[in-house]
């Protein structure tokens, strides 16, 4: 790229992250950021049922009601860790035995800072309120795509990563990812070839690509990930992961020193960085 090319491409990057930051200052409130296509099931309802919509509508959690009331919440992590982990069949365990309960509920007006310690302390996603009736569900994506840009968010992202990282060969079936996830609860597995990260298997993944479509999980890691791997450099702010996060639609970033891979930072760690400061 010729010189002047490079530097007006720098130039509309900074503009488009500047406005970007500007963008963010008018989220204030939970009811400004919360998603409000709440989508329901019932608890009667099967986990191969509640896997099927949550794959088909590429969200990670469904609200259960009973006559009408949200009672609690059915995520992919409770599919993954209380379902598949213990080699129960989802088409005969009912909703009711693996949701998570008391519901978490905060008010639409919580501002957002508030809303992510709520978060980080109830270990949840959080259900929204306005005068008794559910108006929308704020989960970490949510949070991280509206984060205020305050200073708190220029920390850098190393104080928050996961320095463990779980990996396996593009062979490995798919089958065997999914137990390992389930039983270190954990959302994903960095994928390699010859030693090398070149992909990452997530919760979504397993629920779009098998769990909603029906289809077995023989296949291979290596054909199932996602590829090229999206990663950030050791030492980036908290700001600029949720930045990538949100502008490239994921929930985990894989932390690179030296080309070599030290670490993973989740959306919720995002969420709990903030939240902290």
């Amino acid at each position: 790229m010729p010189k002047d090319l490079g530097k007006e491409f720098s130039s509309v990057v900074d503009r488009a992250y500047m406005q970007y930051k500007k963008d963010l200052e008018r989220f204030r409130k939970v009811g400004e950021i919360m998603t409000r296509n709440v989508v329901t099931i019932d608890p009667e309802a099967s986990m191969e049922q509640a896997a099927q919509i949550m794959g088909e509508k590429h969200i990670g959690s469904l609200i259960v009601k009973k006559y009408d009331t949200p009672v609690g919440i059915v995520t992919e992590r409770d599919l993954l860790s209380k379902v598949l982990a213990e080699g129960k069949d989802p088409r005969k365990t009912k909703i009711e035995t693996e949701m998570s309960y008391p519901l978490v509920t905060i008010p639409s007006t919580l501002k957002i800072k508030e809303a992510a310690q709520t978060m980080i302390k109830k270990k949840g996603r959080l259900a929204v309120f306005d005068g008794g009736a559910l108006v929308g569900v704020v989960t970490a994506s949510d949070l991280i795509r509206s984060l205020p840009q305050q200073p708190e968010t220029l920390v850098p992202i190393d104080d928050f990563m996961t320095k463990q990282i779980k990996t396996a060969s593009e062979a490995t079936p798919v089958a065997n990812i999914v137990k390992i996830m389930g039983k270190e609860r954990i959302g994903s597995v960095i994928i390699t070839r010859k030693e090398e990260p070149v992909g990452i298997f997530t919760e979504r993944d397993l629920l779009t690509t098998f769990l909603a479509k029906g289809k077995s999980l023989k296949k291979t890691a290596g054909e199932a990930c996602s590829s090229p791997l999206i990663s950030i450099p050791s030492g980036i702010s908290v700001h600029k992961a949720a930045y990538t996060m949100a502008s490239k639609h994921i929930r985990r970033l894989p932390i690179k020193k030296n080309n070599d891979l030290v670490g993973i930072v989740t959306a919720r760690d995002l969420v709990e960085a903030y939240a902290a400061q």
